[in-house]
């Protein structure tokens, strides 16, 4: 497999106490990224996949919360191509996917409700934010 990115030097401190290092492309991805072009800012490289076209490239196309749920992680939705999909903890997939695992694992308990409303928070702050 061959990396899209690279987890460059640059970091910010988020308020969780974890620090975030910006992404650059060492390829063109999709038809809006540019190799050498710097995008937004990654965790750990494993939030983001190096297959297929999904980037992060700023304020405007992605949404943190923290803490949420049982385990007071933090969540990331994202734009990409297909939608918006959402990291945490292990798990990775579109917010249809997450949004089903969240109601087979919490159902209707306050997890569930707090990780329903993120998803709603979410929508509206990357569809507010569109290009």
């Amino acid at each position: 497999m061959t990396k899209k990115y690279e987890l460059t030097d640059k970091t910010i401190e988020l308020p969780n106490g974890k620090t975030a290092r910006q992404i650059k492309a060492l390829v063109d991805i999709g038809d809006d990224v540019k190799a050498g072009e710097l995008g937004g800012y990654l965790e750990k490289e494993s939030n983001l996949s190096h297959e297929g076209d999904a980037w992060v490239s700023g304020d405007a196309d992605y949404y943190c919360a923290f803490p949420v749920g049982s385990q007071n992680a933090v969540i990331t939705f994202f734009r990409t191509e297909k939608g918006i999909s959402v990291s945490r903890g292990c798990f990775l997939g579109t917010l249809d996917e997450f949004a089903a695992a969240v109601e087979k694992t919490h159902g209707d308990n306050d997890f569930g409700k707090e990780y329903r409303l993120q998803i709603e928070i979410a929508k509206l702050r990357i569809k507010g934010k569109e290009k």
